[in-house]
């Protein structure tokens, strides 16, 4: 690691391990290819056209992303394959038609509404996947109920420019799993169900249909992937303190953490104050003796970071403050305008949040945030 890394922060900076990322693919990939499932992952955790390349040398071809905007961005740097896992925008059917004659698009589909706006938008073929909730209850057809989603496949089949690939889930129940054990329960009966759904479908003429289902929890746990085509994880690629807690991986694994300055110590309290609040890491959290933590305390070394300090959070946040809880040994061995890292709760949003990040050996790796991609492609 290059020794002045840090000598020129001065704000919250995202650092990463490349070493670590790159073998958080691989394994993510070789697992995927022992189960005989595509992993088409979601790039919505990196958002950098730098990372994604970093995909390419274990096979992988097809990517997911979570807006239009994003799906420009990743053609723009060469992906053909591009799924938008999140429900069509009406809004924006422009710029899927300028999509679907550059690159091979899916977009989620859950209504009449969607159908017809694609049939009458579309000016080359789509891939369409039904968005089914199988768990979550965030958005979707509901599993449990296969005749409307047998009437939206019938309607999508009825138009010559609309491919019917498939069945798409995202078991986000398992976010809230008490265990590992559970986590694997929850995404295995989640896929289950999808292949309910398809069976039904094939029994009344809809067939060869697959099943898409994601999230980095259960792929990350569950060797068990029967009925399933493809897998969309997208956390994994840096992990975090979630991600962690959960135990869907070793703290070793997590590749991202915020280089913070100290700006205040409050030794009669065993606080300090980071420059580092909410418009940095967001206010997601994991709980920890019922208290909500946003971020564990690392120390940056000459390797990159520590393990996790021992007591150490990240318990507060505005705008731009962060307050941090640490042990008294710790706590007597820092000064202000010193640096200390935090992993992040959640590292989505805090990629999405800073828009930039760099590598250990000092690398800046612009992100989608700062590229600004413009609305429609060239």
């Amino acid at each position: 690691m290059n020794p002045n890394l840090f000598s020129d922060i001065s704000r919250p900076t995202l650092l990463i391990d490349q070493q670590r990322v790159q073998r958080n693919i691989q394994r993510m990939a070789e697992k995927a290819l022992r189960a005989g499932v595509r992993l088409r992952p979601h790039f919505k955790t990196h958002q950098s056209a730098r990372v994604g390349e970093w995909f390419r040398p274990f096979g992988i071809e097809a990517i997911t992303v979570s807006s239009l905007d994003m799906a420009v961005y990743f053609a723009r740097h060469g992906w053909k394959d591009i799924l938008v896992a999140f429900p069509l925008n009406l809004r924006q059917m422009t710029l899927v038609r300028h999509l679907s004659k550059l690159i091979r698009l899916g977009v989620l589909v859950e209504s009449s509404a969607h159908v017809e706006a694609l049939a009458g938008s579309v000016e080359g073929a789509v891939d369409v996947w039904i968005k089914v909730d199988s768990g979550s209850r965030r958005t979707g057809l509901a599993w449990d109920n296969p005749s409307s989603i047998l009437e939206l496949a019938r309607q999508v089949r009825e138009q010559p420019l609309l491919n019917l690939r498939g069945l798409l889930t995202h078991a986000g129940e398992t976010y809230k799993s008490q265990s590992v054990t559970e986590v694997v329960q929850r995404f295995q009966r989640s896929n289950q169900r999808m292949n309910q759904v398809r069976q039904f479908l094939e029994q009344n003429g809809i067939d060869d249909l697959e099943v898409s289902v994601g999230d980095t929890p259960g792929c990350s746990l569950s060797d068990d992937f029967e009925g399933v085509d493809e897998i969309r994880p997208g956390n994994f690629v840096f992990y975090d303190a979630q991600m962690a807690q959960l135990g869907a991986c070793r703290e070793a694994e997590i590749a991202a953490v915020v280089a913070c300055p100290l700006v205040a110590l409050h030794p009669n309290r065993g606080e300090a104050v980071i420059y580092g609040g909410a418009v940095h890491f967001s206010k997601d959290a994991v709980l920890e003796n019922g208290a909500a933590v946003y971020g564990w305390v690392v120390q940056l070394n000459e390797q990159g970071w520590s393990a996790r300090t021992p007591g150490g959070a990240l318990v507060r946040l505005s705008q731009e403050h962060g307050i941090l809880r640490l042990p008294a040994e710790v706590f007597s061995s820092l000064a202000v305008g010193d640096l200390i890292g935090v992993i992040p709760a959640h590292v989505c949003l805090t990629v999405s949040a800073l828009g930039v990040y760099r590598t250990l050996q000092g690398e800046w790796i612009e992100t989608l945030v700062r590229a600004s991609a413009p609305a429609e492609p060239a």
